[in-house]
């Protein structure tokens, strides 16, 4: 018999965990073939969604629940779950509810009909405010343009995986990390499933735009190296176009209206502009460094408080 995995990831969601483990028991009445294994990622929640969760093992010997001593944020969360898991493929999903349960058979059939990864793609969401889209838009922009890999617009983390996938991305040792990124990275034979994401029951949104917004940093860095190129074409851009000037302010200064510009002038805007670029590509220098630097640290990914259910 196979067996399927789900990976939820849990952050201060504890009226929706116990509405999902039912949608996800349903699921599995529907697919009684599969042996099942339900894995629960608490990261760091502040609210009773620990307590929530051992209540929900105690009564379905099937789930395995992992206590984050902190927030250490969803891309390590889904990363705990991969690495806890015992199955022949691994569903992800969000806990809100926004990843209807409901398509796992859907995920399933594509997967046995040959697919290493089954992915979805929302066509969009009820009730999504603009900002949220603009930023959404704003994202993805970012990664396809600077990124140095290919990411699939409004591609979500609600996928499965099979075994081979899962391997794979257990020997990923990098802490700063687009769960999404690396999937598509390594390129397995991939299907898709468009889907429109319901209105979130209970509960506000925990990606907040500048979480967002830290996420495409960390995967511009993570993939690629435009940032420090970019900069320094702007250097060489700007090392030519002093050049330039300079050679003009002389032509005029000995030729022409010597009055015409006032060289103190230019030596203030053209200091300005090259200590306004020296400090942008510092500051990139500084992140690839702090990126870096963490590496080399090679601290564990995660820290486990408690853990309920064991590999088997």
């Amino acid at each position: 018999m196979k067996k399927i995995s789900t990976i939820v990831p849990v952050y201060n969601e504890e009226k929706n965990v116990l509405l999902m483990h039912q949608a996800l028991k349903d699921v599995a009445s529907k697919l009684p073939q599969y042996d099942w294994e339900f894995i629960y990622i608490n990261d760091g929640s502040v609210d009773s969604s620990w307590a929530n969760l051992q209540k929900i093992a105690d009564d379905d010997k099937r789930v395995v629940a992992l206590d984050f001593s902190r927030n250490f944020g969803k891309e390590i969360a889904l990363t705990a779950g991969v690495q806890n898991c015992t199955g022949d493929a691994a569903i992800f999903l969000d806990s809100d509810l926004q990843h209807p349960p409901a398509l796992i058979p859907d995920f399933v059939k594509k997967w046995e009909e040959g697919a290493e990864v089954v992915a979805s793609i929302r066509k969009s969401t009820e009730k999504k405010s603009f900002i949220k889209n603009a930023g959404s838009h704003l994202f993805y922009a970012m990664i396809k343009k600077m990124g140095g890999m290919r990411i699939t617009e409004n591609a979500t983390d609600f996928k499965l995986i099979d075994k081979k996938v899962i391997n794979e991305l257990c020997k990923f040792t990098e802490h700063k990390r687009l769960f999404r990124g690396l999937i598509e990275w390594m390129g397995f034979k991939t299907e898709y499933i468009e889907f429109v994401a319901p209105e979130r029951i209970n509960g506000v949104a925990s990606y907040s735009f500048r979480k967002l917004l830290s996420l495409a940093i960390n995967s511009v860095s993570s993939f690629s190296l435009y940032p420090l190129k970019l900069f320094a074409y702007f250097g060489v851009l700007l090392t030519m176009g002093s050049f330039l000037l300079l050679l003009f302010m002389l032509f005029q200064r000995y030729f022409g209206d010597a009055g015409m510009f006032s060289s103190i002038s230019y030596v203030i805007v053209s200091n300005t502009l090259v200590l306004g670029i020296m400090l942008m590509s510092q500051g990139f220098l500084a992140l690839y460094v702090g990126q870096i630097h963490n590496e080399v640290l090679n601290r564990p990914l995660y820290v486990v408080r408690e853990r309920i259910g064991e590999k088997k």
